[in-house]
């Protein structure tokens, strides 16, 4: 990214001189390494500042281009904020959106999916990992479904690509969202794959010089889309490798935390997860308090975009989580540069401070004079 934030300063856009020569070849390069790592075409690569973009243009893109003849989107109640809160934003629009349940394990029914369908769906849009709980959609199976209904399939796959293999004409996707952050590349950059064939026609949200394919007015930021595309170079070359390492040391966590501590409940599905992303409950312990006795190690109780919030996470609400166990959740992300040590030091630091939160709490005291919380009934003071 150096020389373009320094010496290589030419607008991309500039097509009459050297200096715009030099930004807009490696503009290309970029998008070319973006495209390379989901099997696309560089041409279908759009630009944005970052997967909360993508999924804006994506959700009311599809739907406003074609509202004069189909009405309604299909989603999911797990979906990342940007996507639910578009979808509230087409509703008052006047669109209907219906919001799939999930299983308690997080993935989603696809024959619920199936009965959702109307002649008049335009889009449906499924992440392929969760942010929160890690678990892993049927793409594939999806991406099948919807083209057999011939109705577009958007994902957001900002928690996927880089980490998992992910292929959108194998998988027949129609549109994805990719951040940079989430792939070791720089913030305020995305990607919006839009497929040429079949054809997605999307309204843009922003007007101006029509620069991406008209899809995304203002200048592009060379510097961060070279940052982005370098980023998904090294994420194609170190996936395996990455995989397997994160896969060992979320398996080391896991396992040494339920040995020692128990009434730990896993969130979400077992099997079809990225390893990564770990959400334990540690009953009769509140979520906040754990983790501000863990104050060196960098945890979050729900999704970073949300943690400022004290309400506990939708994501678990809709997994069927009790609102207790939802408060007593920790979410752990292990990433390309996590130790083995670093695990470790988590793990004793989590078995420590959960007994020590146990010792005080009247709950868990009740439950080990084999109480059963739900039949009691609390009076209001």
């Amino acid at each position: 990214m150096l020389p373009y934030l320094t010496v290589c300063y030419g607008n991309p856009h500039s097509r009459t001189h050297a200096y715009g020569w030099e930004s807009e070849a490696a503009l290309d390069k970029a998008r070319r390494q973006v495209a390379d790592l989901i099997g696309a075409d560089s041409r279908e690569i759009i630009f944005t500042s970052g997967a909360t973009e993508s999924n804006n243009m994506a959700i009311k893109g599809v739907a406003r281009f074609y509202k004069s003849r189909k009405k309604h989107i299909i989603t999911t109640q797990t979906e990342h904020k940007c996507v639910l809160d578009s979808c509230r934003s087409l509703e008052t629009e006047g669109f209907q959106v219906t919001y799939l349940p999930v299983k308690k394990n997080g993935l989603i029914d696809l024959k619920e999916l199936e009965g959702a369908f109307q002649p008049d769906t335009s889009l449906v849009s499924v992440m392929t990992v969760n942010n929160e709980i890690g678990v892993k959609q049927p793409i594939h199976d999806i991406g099948e479904i919807c083209r057999a209904h011939k109705v577009f399939f958007h994902t957001d796959a900002a928690q996927a690509i880089g980490k998992i293999p992910m292929d959108v004409n194998d998988m027949k996707i129609d549109l994805m969202s990719i951040s940079g952050h989430k792939i070791y590349g720089p913030k305020g950059v995305g990607a919006l794959y839009v497929r040429r064939r079949p054809r997605v026609r999307l309204e843009p949200l922003q007007s101006g010089g029509g620069q991406e394919r008209g899809l995304r007015s203002g200048t592009v930021p060379t510097p961060l889309a070279v940052g982005l595309g370098a980023a998904c170079e090294v994420a194609q070359q170190e996936m395996e490798y990455d995989h397997k390492r994160i896969s060992q040391l979320a398996e080391r966590l896991v396992t040494k935390i339920m040995s020692e501590v128990p009434d730990v409940v896993m969130n979400g599905d077992r099997e079809h997860r990225y390893p990564g992303c770990i959400n334990l409950s540690f009953a009769y312990v509140e979520g906040e308090s754990l983790l501000m006795a863990l104050k060196d190690v960098a945890l979050s109780s729900g999704s970073a975009c949300t943690s400022a919030s004290l309400e506990p996470s939708y994501v678990l609400r809709a997994i069927g989580t009790d609102e207790d166990l939802a408060h007593s959740s920790i979410r752990f992300g292990i990433g390309r540069f996590t130790t083995e040590e670093e695990v470790d030091y988590t793990v004793q630091k989590c078995i420590q401070h959960v007994k020590r939160l146990r010792e005080m709490s009247p709950l868990w005291e009740m439950v080990q004079d084999g109480i059963d919380l739900k039949s009691i009934k609390w009076t209001q003071h």
